[in-house]
């Protein structure tokens, strides 16, 4: 048995922290002995409880030296009672920035985005945004790193400035029977009529502009429900774009697979990715995907026949006639190649190779 921490930031809703509270599962459930160390106690998740959860800071505004001398001596701690641990996982750029400065080996980082597009969408925001962000990166300069795609992992390798100490691919882990489960699940809220599915936070990664701009062009097209964490900013957005009576917005859910199995089709109009982890839980809801093919991910989650449903990035009336064809002869999603590569017990051998290195 392997004793693991896994570090979180906070359990706010967002793809990073989801992937965090499944990989801490299915280790546990893999008969690892797992410590989730969260650093803040805010948020929408709850996390897991058959695994050891840490609450690190409950001071506000440490500086970072400071956190990180106290998440040394917690871990240290810990480990003086329950013994050393053999691998550390770093799940966000936030956790990065505070577990860099710390003594622990072996001790992966986990890309989840594509960093050259996040940066440049920081620097077209300003030199403010750009070096808060440019700090966090640096942080995996010289680190092991773990990408969540292999177009992420070609990105890192060729990118000169961070020189890492290593870097592989693993793909998040799913556990597609829990999730086929919760999506049979009754929901009263769910609209009866048919209907298109969204999912994501409301940031530039996510163009909703461009989302809204195709469901302009898709007058007869069903209506857009909306999971998101600002639905109040999301239809202030709709309205610009006149297509505020065609979104349905329920604001988070615990169970977003009830909707996704229920949704005709689900929508991705994403400027870059890492892997869309909406994508994946579409298809094994066997709900259809039509996605912006953009870096990275989407090529990875759709190939084969389902390849024709990926459209160039910000081409609103290209994702819309795609998303026409998909309407009127709905695939068969049920046999994508990526489910073999994303099942939770073969993602966590892999976890657990990384302990061997």
């Amino acid at each position: 048995m392997k004793r693991i921490a896994i570090f979180c930031y906070n359990l706010f809703a967002n793809g990073t922290v989801k992937i965090a509270l499944t990989q801490a599962e299915i280790l546990q459930e893999a008969g690892q002995e797992v410590h989730l160390f969260i650093f803040n106690p805010g948020g929408d998740f709850i996390p897991p409880t058959n695994v050891n959860i840490h609450y690190v800071f409950d001071e506000n505004n440490l500086s970072l030296k400071s956190q990180q001398t106290k998440l040394q001596h917690y871990v240290r701690e810990q480990e003086k009672i329950t013994g050393p641990f053999s691998l550390f996982l770093s799940n966000s750029t936030d956790c990065d920035l505070i577990v860099s400065g710390c003594d622990f080996t072996p001790c992966y980082y986990f890309c989840h985005c594509a960093l050259k597009q996040e940066l440049l969408m920081e620097l077209k925001r300003g030199p403010f945004h750009f070096f808060r962000r440019w700090k966090k990166a640096k942080a995996l300069i010289g680190k092991n790193i773990i990408t969540v795609s292999n177009g992420i992992a070609d990105e890192l390798k060729n990118t000169t400035w961070l020189k890492p100490k290593s870097v592989q691919a693993i793909y998040n882990p799913f556990k597609i029977d829990t999730i086929l489960a919760k999506s049979k699940l009754e929901i009263d809220e769910i609209p009866v009529e048919p209907y298109m599915i969204h999912i994501g936070r409301v940031t530039r990664q996510k163009r909703l502009d461009i989302l809204f701009q195709t469901i302009k062009l898709m007058p007869n097209a069903p209506k857009l429900v909306l999971l998101t964490n600002r639905p109040k900013r999301a239809l202030k957005l709709a309205e610009k774009y006149g297509v505020a009576d065609r979104i349905i917005t329920p604001g988070f859910q615990e169970n977003p697979y009830a909707w996704i199995a229920r949704a005709q089709i689900m929508l991705l109009s994403s400027d870059f990715e890492g892997l869309p982890t909406v994508l994946i839980e579409s298809l094994i809801c066997k709900t259809p995907v039509v996605s912006t093919d953009c870096p990275h991910g989407p090529n990875e989650i759709l190939t084969g026949k389902l390849s024709q449903y990926l459209v160039p990035r910000r081409e609103p009336k290209l994702l819309a006639e795609k998303a026409l064809v998909c309407l009127q002869s709905l695939p068969d999603v049920s046999q994508a190649v990526i489910l073999e590569k994303v099942k939770s017990d073969y993602i966590a051998n892999q976890y657990l190779a990384l302990c061997e290195k």
